[in-house]
């Protein structure tokens, strides 16, 4: 059995990254960033008006009106000193004008503007040529997760598709016979839910399932096929169920039947202990226990960071934070406990302990605190881990 850090440590020690595709840069959006990319074009294009107004001359005033500029449109001559346009906010600002003043602000009378506020500041409510970034500068770097604002910075260069890491083929596959079926009985089953859970947390990380989940009952022959299957053409294997080490508990026993290398099979934590993590003719495969909270837990501290690394993210995470306490609490000390808890007021609030078959904790946005197995007593204002989920 590991620790907590060791787990992470050979997780990442063993991330091939995926390939890379081209993807249009408007269905992006979640993606990781298989190249630094650098601005095609300069932002602004030109001197841009920030507001709607008047560009004026460089003259004290007042200003000769000689036309009108829209957001799009050139005025065709420059302007003289004591000459002045119309103009919208984001239109080019004509050669000439020192300076645009606000609409609210100035006086039009007989083809003549004057100004309300004294003389005008140079450069005043103009964007600048390139004020933002320059052709040629980087904008985004390799790793990074492309967001509607990245997207946004991108396409104002002009960049309409970009390099990203496909994004990974993951398969389920859920052990045991336990479970209520269509056709089966239901007296002495339980509702079958792990595979359904992370179904929805693969998509909330922008990982959509290869294909359907794997449900096979405890049979040697059929996990074996289960897991044959599962491998094929995966970048990983999700497996729940079976990682424990009763009579029904089949997930090592058959991996090791098909000559998978075993990395480790427990983990010193609370919840989530009979953790495993092997490889498979080259796939990993994270063996997830059957307890639902254990198995949202541990997508949480592990299979979310892992599945960044596989796409390359230069922070794969998980992101900890530390923070203080709200309370106090003792423990025994002799595993590192993930708890759930709420952050309010910047002091963080352990909810109930729940068992690890128990989710209703987890529902809500909570956080998870990490609690390392050396402080067997914390007191109020001691600061903790607190792990918060990246996209």
């Amino acid at each position: 059995m590991i620790d907590v850090q060791e787990a992470r440590a050979t997780l990442m020690r063993h991330v091939r990254a995926v390939p890379a595709e081209v993807a249009p840069l408007s269905g992006a959006v979640g993606r990781f960033l298989y190249a630094d990319v650098v601005a095609t074009d300069a932002f602004p294009r030109f001197d841009m008006s920030a507001v709607d107004g008047y560009a004026v001359g460089s003259g004290p005033g007042p200003w000769r009106r000689i036309g009108t500029v829209a957001a799009g449109d050139l005025l065709d001559r420059p302007i003289g000193a004591d000459e002045c346009a119309r103009i919208f906010t984001g239109a080019c600002v004509p050669e000439g004008a020192a300076a645009v003043l606000m609409q609210e602000r100035c006086d039009e009378a007989a083809g003549q503007v004057s100004t309300l506020v004294g003389t005008p500041t140079p450069g005043a409510n103009i964007r600048r040529r390139a004020e933002g970034y320059r052709q040629g500068d980087l904008l985004m770097h390799r790793g990074e997760r492309l967001d509607p604002a990245a997207i946004g910075l991108l396409a104002s260069s002009g960049i309409r598709s970009v390099t990203v890491a496909r994004r990974p083929r993951v398969a389920v596959v859920r052990t045991g016979g336990e479970f209520i079926t269509v056709d089966g009985i239901a007296e002495g089953r339980i509702h079958s839910s792990n595979e359904v859970m992370l179904q929805a947390a693969l998509l909330e990380v922008g990982v959509p399932m290869a294909s359907p989940p794997i449900t096979v009952e405890d049979d040697r022959d059929r996990l074996c096929e289960a897991l044959r299957t599962a491998c094929a053409g995966a970048d990983l294997v999700l497996t729940t169920g079976g990682a424990s080490v009763g009579e029904h508990d089949l997930l090592r026993p058959v991996l090791e039947q098909l000559g998978a290398t075993l990395h480790f099979h427990g983990v010193r934590q609370k919840p989530g202990k009979p953790m495993l993590f092997a490889t498979l003719d080259g796939t990993p495969v994270i063996g997830l226990p059957g307890n639902p909270r254990a198995v949202l837990v541990l997508f949480e501290v592990y299979v979310r960071g892992f599945l960044r690394a596989l796409q390359g993210a230069r922070h794969p995470g998980p992101a900890e934070e530390l923070l203080p306490l709200a309370g106090s609490v003792e423990r025994k000390g002799e595993r590192d406990e993930f708890r759930a808890a709420s952050v309010r007021d910047g002091r963080v609030e352990l909810l109930p302990d729940e068992g690890s078959h128990l989710l209703g904790g987890l529902v809500g946005g909570a956080v998870l605190c990490h609690l390392e197995a050396a402080r067997t007593r914390l007191n109020s204002g001691d600061r903790v881990r607190v792990i918060r989920p990246l996209p």
